[in-house]
């Protein structure tokens, strides 16, 4: 019996490592609503990246005769709007600049909250207080409201867009950042790194954000999603860049003839729909993946 506890013991390591390996993209896959979030995520994302080869014409151009339903004509497959511009190419477009905002908002506003977070909650102290104060000085606002006001003040525009959205997007970030690092601040790896000396500037940069990937991962696939469902409202407004096509100017066009030709609403409308369900699916999918409480499943 104790030789074979020692083997156990002495196998159990390998395994576990092996396990720890795997075990993301195993608890991933096997989460169904999730895989099938990211497949649908990767169609929308080859469909953004291929619309110069898959739009027979431009967002912009008037190619066809107008108001003509989907199926009615096969050179407009998914038919035109009210003055003859094609659906389809200005999905695959829209797709483009939907989800290149999303993303490039949401990796601003990650590294803005990450630097604040992880600056407030390892340093703590008068930092901590001060950088909390201004984050929930942001957190009043009303994010809408206040991406409006920002992109009324300055001229529309898709950098002016991206600003406005990472700006009301990190203080969530900011928050989990800080309680990952107030908490990692007392673990045995992080005292024992301060006891050795090395500087603060090197310890948040090595050992508390390597360990606050997890959660700013999730977190951002969401914020992805809301970063899209903001530039469609903003386009809709007519507060978006004029002249880029995106889903929500689409809706804004299609608005006006929403009761003699209302695919022109519902095709974009379904086209968010889709995109922010897939990355809300892909949020579940990479927090029950990434829970360190799973790792033993």
């Amino acid at each position: 019996m104790p030789g074979s506890t020692h083997a156990l013991s002495s196998h159990s390591p390998p395994a576990a490592e092996a396990a720890a390996r795997r075990g993301f993209w195993w608890r991933y896959r096997r989460n169904r609503p999730a895989l099938g979030g990211l497949l649908l995520l990767c169609a929308i994302g080859t469909i953004a990246a291929a619309a110069p080869l898959l739009a027979p014409f431009g967002p912009w151009d008037m190619a066809g005769a107008p108001f003509l339903w989907p199926g009615e004509d096969p050179a407009h497959r998914l038919g035109t709007d009210v003055l003859g511009r094609d659906i389809f190419s200005g999905l695959a477009h829209g797709a483009r600049v939907s989800l290149s905002i999303g993303l490039a908002a949401t990796c601003a506003a990650v590294v803005i909250g990450t630097g604040m977070g992880a600056l407030a909650g390892y340093l703590g102290g008068w930092m901590d207080a001060i950088l909390m104060r201004i984050t929930e000085v942001f957190q009043t606002i009303p994010p809408f409201l206040f991406v409006i006001v920002l992109v009324a003040v300055f001229r529309p525009s898709i950098a002016t867009v991206i600003l406005a959205i990472a700006v009301v997007s990190w203080p969530a970030v900011a928050r989990l950042v800080r309680g990952e690092a107030l908490r990692l601040r007392r673990t045995e790896f992080v005292q024992s790194c301060i006891v050795i000396g090395m500087t603060d500037r090197r310890i948040i940069l090595t050992q508390v954000l390597p360990n606050c990937l997890a959660p700013i991962i999730v977190i951002a696939s969401v914020m992805v999603a809301t970063a899209v469902l903001t530039e469609a409202g903003l386009a809709f407004l007519g507060l978006s860049d004029p002249n880029v096509m995106s889903w929500g100017t689409m809706i804004s066009i299609g608005r006006e003839a929403l009761r003699s030709a209302w695919y022109m609403v519902a095709l974009p409308g379904v086209a968010i729909l889709v995109t922010v369900l897939s990355l809300n699916l892909i949020g579940d999918g990479l927090n029950d993946a990434l829970n360190p409480r799973l790792g033993a499943d």
